[in-house]
């Protein structure tokens, strides 16, 4: 997994709207990427729309906001319009970006074990590099857990 001191990967993606995404339109900004399982799942949505509802907060801390998953283009139109996001939502069907930041792993669910996205949020400051990783994502809470230490 991605780690604190660690640069911002290359990566590049469809958002919502089917636009490429890549990491240079980052450059020279605060940067929050939160990789949430799966678009409109209930913990998954209760942690997007707790992003959404702080966002000026997080704005006003200096953040830009992405959310990423494993989901098509359409799942995250669809997540995207339903709760008016003020941020982007990225199609990552191929988990290049999921891969590159090491949040696919082993999960167990009920006694099953699967391989999965691993519900995880980075920080990256103006010169993306990785100042924060939070591994132990509270959904209800999200904002503040980025907002506590910034």
């Amino acid at each position: 997994m991605l780690k604190v001191g660690d640069a911002l990967p290359n990566f590049e993606s469809l958002n919502q709207d089917g636009e490429t995404i890549n990491s240079e339109k980052f450059k020279g900004q605060k940067l929050v990427i939160f990789f949430y399982p799966q678009a409109s799942t209930p913990t998954c949505t209760v942690e997007a729309c707790n992003l959404s509802d702080n966002y000026s907060e997080l704005e006003k801390a200096g953040f830009q906001l992405l959310g990423i998953s494993g989901d098509s283009v359409k799942k995250q139109k669809n997540f995207h319009s339903k709760f008016a996001f003020p941020y982007d939502l990225i199609a990552d069907e191929s988990r290049d970006i999921i891969e590159k930041f090491g949040v696919w792993q082993e999960k167990k669910t009920f006694g099953k074990t699967y391989m999965g996205i691993v519900r995880t949020t980075f920080i990256f400051n103006e010169k993306g590099t990785c100042t924060r990783v939070i591994e132990k994502v509270t959904s209800k809470t999200a904002a503040q857990q980025i907002l506590e230490e910034n």
